[in-house]
């Protein structure tokens, strides 16, 4: 069982307080940031969840704090608002998730979750370059680190309208699992570079893996198609395999981008989606 520190009494958080995926969790809550810095002296917690309340910059403050306090704890950052410099600020301060209105609370209790669970956890993204419109990240392999990272991405973009951005995202995390999957066999202590800018026209990633890359012209276990029976053959295919379903987050892939290029070794791939 793990213990989780809610901050703030905001009414809206009930939800996240009660909810059933974190109902065999202890949850514990205090007033404000003084009081959550005081309850940690004197008490260890997994995972410390901010108050919607106070701005992002309280809360970097405050994650400060905790550092000094309780290194290892995670912390989950619920804010007002973001701007894309302060996600970056987010992602230096190795801040475990960042969440803004309005709140999907299935989804935060999920991160919660995942950061209690992660008793091993351990900074795995790394700030290699960090501008508003141009993010480098050195991410370690693994799933709750791909789920991460995908929603720090979700907020870096999060002047989209929710429907593109959410598509956009799942193309995303489906392009980084890959690269985690067939370039570093999901091996956490092997890393992917990870590139995301943002142009007048375009919305661009880089994802560079460890590997020894493919030959892009045999994609035996990947969906080259668009044909949904040919998705459904590649997916059996990885199936029985052993490897993860990815045929039809390809598909998807292929159907939100507007351009995806793999260079010459293939252990490197762009995608683009063109702003209207």
């Amino acid at each position: 069982m793990g213990r989780m520190l809610l901050v703030g009494e905001d009414h809206d958080t009930e939800s996240l307080r009660s909810h059933s995926q974190l109902e065999e969790h202890e949850r514990q809550t205090c007033d404000g940031p003084l009081e959550a810095v005081r309850f940690l002296r004197a008490h260890a917690v997994d995972v410390v969840v901010s108050d919607p309340a106070t701005s992002i910059s309280e809360d970097l403050a405050l994650v400060e704090e905790i550092r000094a306090v309780r290194p290892g704890v995670r912390i989950v950052v619920l804010a007002p608002r973001l701007t894309d410099s302060d996600v970056v600020k987010a992602l230096r301060a190795q801040v475990f998730a960042c969440f803004t209105p309005p709140f999907d609370w299935n989804e935060v209790a999920e991160m919660v979750r995942s950061a209690i669970a992660d008793s091993h956890w351990r900074p795995a993204i790394d700030v290699v370059s960090g501008l508003p419109n141009w993010i480098t990240l050195r991410v370690s392999c693994g799933l709750v680190t791909a789920d991460r990272l995908t929603r720090f991405m979700t907020e870096w973009r999060g002047d989209l309208p929710s429907g593109d951005r959410d598509l956009l995202m799942t193309a995303f995390r489906e392009m980084l699992l890959n690269a985690m999957e067939h370039g570093a066999g999901f091996d956490p202590e092997r890393v992917i570079d990870v590139t995301a800018a943002r142009t007048a026209r375009a919305i661009v990633f880089h994802f560079r893996d460890p590997g020894e890359g493919f030959d892009t012209a045999d994609l035996q276990h990947a969906a080259t198609s668009n044909d949904p029976d040919a998705v459904f053959a590649a997916t059996v295919h990885r199936a029985d395999a052993g490897l993860r379903p990815g045929g039809f987050g390809m598909l998807i892939v292929r159907q939100v981008v507007d351009e995806l290029v793999y260079n010459e070794k293939g252990n490197e791939v762009i995608m683009i989606k063109h702003l209207s």
